[in-house]
């Protein structure tokens, strides 16, 4: 789809919204246990109906619009389009969906506001969505045990909160998974990165991917986070790339919205190394800006690119692509191939599933939590592994209790085009459990 209008996710914004997990671990087991009933206790009540009997069920997705950050405009948009479709196939279960949205603006005060209208406006789920400020929204839906299905993994508080149910593994599973990946690939890596608390963690992650392939660390170059030239760290992290004249080394530059102008001095420092390749996260990079850049002529050419999910063009994105064809094919705020419209569409489908599960019965918040907490299984066409969610899974033990998909997949910029580097995914279960987030 051409002419898309959106601002990709930054990868600096998302991990600055993480914070160093592990010192937390024991409090959030024990606040995870204390809420497994989801009791008072944790100020968790029951939630609204969204319309009783036979009436229209409530949910809504929020997302940032119009801002001078991230903007992930077609999230709403496709909730909306999937309500329309969804009824004009029958609803789920018979039933009406009324799909609610609210824009957060990247601002704390108005993440505020969409949780507590979601509350006022006794919606059924939050599902689908996207914002950095959990610490602002995530008080409201416990107050009102209101579920948060399918985020986007942007906050530490969506793999802890025992009302979330993430779908994906945020960016904790992609770079972890992107240094288990570079490992067997590349001869030395080189990290830039922005000199910030905020950056502090990406060498950490990256790294226990490398260890996990047998790599040794990345080369850790910081940069500002406001520069608006990168020809230093371009040339040391290249120096450091193509230091092993045996075997082509891998630049990962990190910088969120600064990775565009790190390539501007990448490209016209990489004579001396054209065998250097680049690594990035979906996110940081897609196939807009690979477009942008050049296309195969660009610096992105042979890059590898962790994901969540499978390529744009496979086959089991087809169900949704009809989605968009029947209701929205002339919104351009609605791309495909987009991580947060897919997200949308995961989100929707793990929903769609727990209601039906009910089999008719009364569909609240409090049934769609028991149902997801009760050990349902959710399919989804092949999209992720099944997602079943859990009080404390595996990985609570380094922060993550509800992260639950590990899995991602590696990509690769052939002739312009992102295509599959290799098929299935990769489990970085281990490689998240041996990081030393502490």
């Amino acid at each position: 789809m051409t002419g898309t209008r959106r601002t990709r996710s930054t990868f600096l914004h998302m991990f600055g919204r993480f914070t160093r997990p592990v010192t937390a671990t024991v409090r959030t087991a024990g606040a995870l246990a204390a809420c497994a009933s989801l009791a008072a206790g944790c100020g968790i009540v029951p939630g609204g109906t969204g319309g009783a009997g036979g009436g229209p069920i409530t949910v809504m997705t929020w997302a940032p619009e119009d801002t001078q950050a991230t903007n992930k405009p077609g999230m709403p948009a496709f909730a909306r389009a999937y309500a329309r479709w969804v009824n004009a196939h029958g609803g789920i279960g018979g039933r009406k969906l009324e799909v609610l949205t609210c824009n957060d603006h990247n601002d704390s005060v108005q993440a505020a506001k969409c949780a507590r209208r979601a509350v006022k406006e006794n919606v059924v789920a939050v599902v689908g969505s996207y914002s950095q400020y959990a610490d602002s929204f995530f008080p409201a839906l416990e107050s009102g045990g209101i579920p948060y299905i399918g985020g986007y993994g942007v906050t530490n508080s969506e793999f802890t909160s025992p009302l979330s149910y993430p779908v994906n593994g945020g960016q904790p599973a992609l770079l972890a998974g992107l240094g288990k990946e570079l490992a067997g690939r590349c001869g030395p890596v080189s990290l830039v990165r922005p000199d910030s608390i905020a950056g502090d963690q990406l060498p950490t992650l990256l790294d226990s991917g490398l260890r996990a392939g047998r790599h040794t660390a990345a080369h850790d170059l910081l940069a500002k986070e406001d520069s608006t030239e990168y020809a230093t760290q371009a040339q040391r992290s290249l120096a450091h790339a193509g230091g092993n004249p045996a075997k082509e080394g891998c630049v990962v530059p990190a910088l969120g919205d600064r990775n565009d102008t790190f390539m501007d001095s990448f490209r016209r420092a990489r004579a001396d190394h054209p065998a250097v390749r680049t690594a990035t996260v979906l996110g940081s990079v897609d196939q807009t800006v690979i477009d942008a850049s050049g296309g195969a002529a660009g610096p992105y050419e042979g890059a590898f690119i962790s994901g969540w999910y499978p390529v744009a063009t496979d086959e089991r994105w087809d169900e949704m692509k009809q989605v968009i064809k029947e209701q929205a094919f002339s919104d351009n705020r609605i791309d495909p191939a987009d991580a947060g419209v897919q997200t949308t569409w995961i989100a929707y489908t793990a929903f769609r599933q727990a209601v039906e599960s009910l089999e008719g019965g009364e569909v609240s918040a409090g049934t769609v939590r028991k149902a997801l907490n009760g050990g349902l299984k959710v399919t989804t066409g092949g999209l992720t592994p099944p997602l079943r969610w859990r009080f404390s899974d595996r990985l609570a033990s380094v922060g993550f209790p509800r992260l639950v998909n590990t899995s991602v997949t590696l990509q690769v910029v052939r002739q312009g085009r992102l295509v599959a580097a290799e098929k299935g995914f990769v489990d970085v279960t281990k490689t998240l459990l041996d990081a030393d987030l502490g």
